[in-house]
């Protein structure tokens, strides 16, 4: 499918092919679910810690002896019944890390991409030079007509990146880092035109 090419003015100025088998793919909401799910949980730091009853500080000696008091026997007072006491079964540290395999997610790619394209979401902007200044890039978003968007470079642009992250309402990825949930979640995607050409030759069927 062809669809317009922009300036940096938000004018016109040709137009370029995007491959149907990534922008023109059977849209699977289940693999969407799947990959923005990866992306979610990619995420967590998963630090949240909570101490048991033998990292609690306290509780080594015995409250009261054992028998002719009356009470229940208790050997802590740092036990989990206890004010004060350990945490039962309270979270760890661990890894939420979700790696999906491969084909899934490649295949992920292609039905979100189609999404966007069936949306009418996708705006191919003709490659620039960026200068790093946030000004310049939050005019290419008002150019465009952009409120809450993606803009998705070929490679690793620091200067493109450090323009954007200043912009509230849009976020920069790299052909090589797409974020499934920041390209799901958004409301345009803003593909330059070398990024275009490495999305068709990286998710089209049988590619690398």
């Amino acid at each position: 499918m062809k669809v317009d090419k922009y300036s940096i003015d938000g004018k016109v100025v040709g137009s370029v092919e995007l491959s149907d088998s990534v922008f023109g793919a059977e849209v699977n909401d289940k693999l969407i679910y799947e990959l923005v799910k990866a992306a979610n949980a990619n995420l967590r730091q998963g630090t949240h810690k909570t101490k048991e009853r033998g990292e609690v500080r306290g509780g080594g000696i015995k409250p009261w002896r054992q028998k002719g008091t009356g009470r229940a026997r208790s050997g802590s007072s740092r036990s989990p019944i206890w004010k004060g006491g350990g945490t039962v079964f309270g979270p760890r540290p661990r890894s939420y890390r979700i790696d999906l395999p491969r084909s899934i997610k490649r295949s992920a790619y292609r039905a979100l991409l189609s999404l966007k394209a069936k949306q009418g979401s996708i705006k191919v902007l003709a490659d620039f030079n960026a200068t790093g200044k946030t000004k310049e890039v939050a005019g290419i978003g008002k150019a465009l007509a952009v409120t809450k968007g993606v803009l998705i470079a070929g490679g690793e642009d620091l200067m493109l990146k450090r323009a954007v992250r200043n912009i509230p309402w849009l976020l920069y990825n790299s052909v090589n880092r797409i974020s499934g949930r920041d390209v799901f979640n958004s409301k345009a995607l803003i593909i330059t035109e070398s990024a275009v050409k490495l999305l068709n030759e990286r998710y089209a069927e049988g590619g690398k």
